[in-house]
């Protein structure tokens, strides 16, 4: 087996950051593991930094018990090409793994460095009402006390403006005004805006298969108690983007040499804001809806029904990029087209529609309902025209009820709203502003939705799909 394999001295920069540490991040998930963890190694073997990145689990601490200890921190990155092939590189950028339940201490004494640059985060959009934030609250006031040291605070997670999103929680867990002016104060502390963007899905069951046949002795897939896909190896598309708001207090890596974007604060905007409302995550909430109702279990098998991909064209192209903004630095047309005539068809991505329908409560009102504001500021009648998005949320009312196009049931994805939700009626659903943004029934939409959902009930999915889309 082929594999890339560490040009440094690995134990040489696991003292060096562990006495002078530059970048702590919070979620030991496969996307940090696909992602940042190898962009931190790429300028580690160009000698542009000596040091790697101390990651904390506070979530599922499983995580480290099952893929980081077993393996000193190291674990094999697998890249997907589309033409089938892959690259494997053993990643060891990744200098501690701690449980936060256990390193409080440990933690404490890494916030208190002078030498630290950034504390990043990936733990999804509902992380940011969870006990985490208390606990970076916490090491934010050691920060503070050690004598007011500057930090950037880094959200990489795909919700609108993260970094204010962040600032929010934070300033949410604290009365102390000195604190809170230090919060404030954006030469100490600074929360930049971020886009993440590279499909990683749950380790493959094949890519296991293929690698355990090279000879790579580790490949067990572990589900946590917390319902975690995870094992010692990660496997991702090729395609990524990291655009970031310049903005670090204390310094921060070069990562412009791994292809970093970084810009001011209004192009991340407008990237982040074309990316999660336009040109990739509502057109991969709305085909997971239909491939599930329909029962492909993979993304790239539903991008095989030519009804799917002509919806997903007509809706990305017609309904959602009307209200896009070019950012300047990426262009929309072309981010979309890779999106759908590469990225969601590439055969050698094992991504799920039940991953993509993860929280989809929490993901509707960034990925749709910011269009929708749009329309309802710009152009209300447009709005009241509008198909698919209506049909999206027909579709996703009919997820709901557990049962599929065929009437055969199927486990629906974990989603913090699902037990208030399929306990109430389709009406009162969509009487819901926090997650569609706008009053449906004010602007027409709901009765439309509603007829959709009930032709999907009393015909079938498939043949309202298609009338709509037609």
């Amino acid at each position: 087996m082929q594999i890339i394999n560490p040009k440094f001295d690995v134990e040489k920069v696991k003292k060096a950051t562990y006495d002078q540490p530059i970048w702590l991040h919070f979620g030991a998930g496969n996307l940090f593991r696909a992602f940042p963890a190898v962009l931190q190694q790429g300028l580690i073997e160009r000698g542009l930094s000596d040091k790697g990145i101390i990651v904390c689990e506070a979530f599922d601490e499983e995580i480290i018990e099952k893929v980081y200890t077993p393996y000193d921190n190291t674990h094999l990155s697998v890249t997907l090409n589309a033409d089938g092939t892959k690259q494997k590189r053993m990643i060891a950028s990744i200098t501690e793994a701690l449980a936060a339940s256990e390193s409080y201490i440990r933690l404490k004494e890494i916030c208190a460095k002078e030498s630290l640059q950034i504390i990043s985060f990936t733990i999804t959009e509902k992380g940011y009402q969870s006990s985490i934030i208390e606990l970076v609250a916490m090491l934010c006031r050691e920060r503070f006390k050690a004598g007011e040291l500057p930090i950037a605070l880094l959200s990489l997670d795909n919700c609108s403006k993260n970094g204010d999103v962040l600032k929010a929680a934070l300033l949410s867990k604290t009365t102390d005004e000195e604190f809170i002016k230090y919060l404030n104060n954006s030469y100490k502390v600074s929360f930049p805006l971020s886009m993440i963007d590279k499909i990683t899905p749950r380790p493959s069951e094949d890519v296991a298969k293929s690698l355990a046949e090279e000879g790579f002795p580790n490949t067990e897939i572990f589900v946590t108690s917390k319902n975690t896909y995870v094992a010692p190896f990660v496997n991702a598309e090729a395609v990524q983007y990291l655009a970031i708001e310049d903005k670090f207090p204390n310094g921060r890596p070069p990562l412009e040499r791994e292809s970093v974007i970084f810009c001011d604060r209004e192009t991340v905007d407008r990237i982040e804001a074309m990316k999660v409302r336009t040109a990739l995550n509502p057109l991969h909430t709305a085909m997971s809806v239909f491939a599930r109702l329909f029962g492909y279990e993979y993304i790239y098998e539903a991008m095989q029904d030519d009804s799917i991909k002509r919806f997903i064209i007509r809706l990305g192209y017609g309904e959602l990029m009307p209200m896009v903004v070019n950012p300047g630095v990426i262009e929309p047309l072309k981010f979309m087209n890779e999106v759908i005539t590469e990225r969601f068809p590439n055969p050698c991505i094992p991504d799920m529609p039940e991953r993509i329908l993860c929280d989809t409560s929490q993901k509707i009102p960034v990925r749709f309902g910011e269009t929708l504001k749009a329309y309802a500021e710009n152009d209300a009648k447009a709005l009241s025209e509008l198909t698919l998005i209506p049909l999206v949320f027909a579709g996703w009312l009919k997820y709901l009820t557990g049962l599929n196009d065929k009437n055969e049931p199927f486990k629906l994805s974990p989603d913090p709203m699902l037990n208030e939700l399929t306990a109430l009626e389709p009406e009162e659903i969509l009487l819901k502003t926090e997650i569609f943004g706008i009053d449906l029934y004010e602007f027409g939409l709901a009765e439309k939705i509603l007829d959709m959902f009930e032709e999907m009930s009393s015909l079938s999915v498939r043949e309202t799909f298609e009338k709509y889309i037609t």
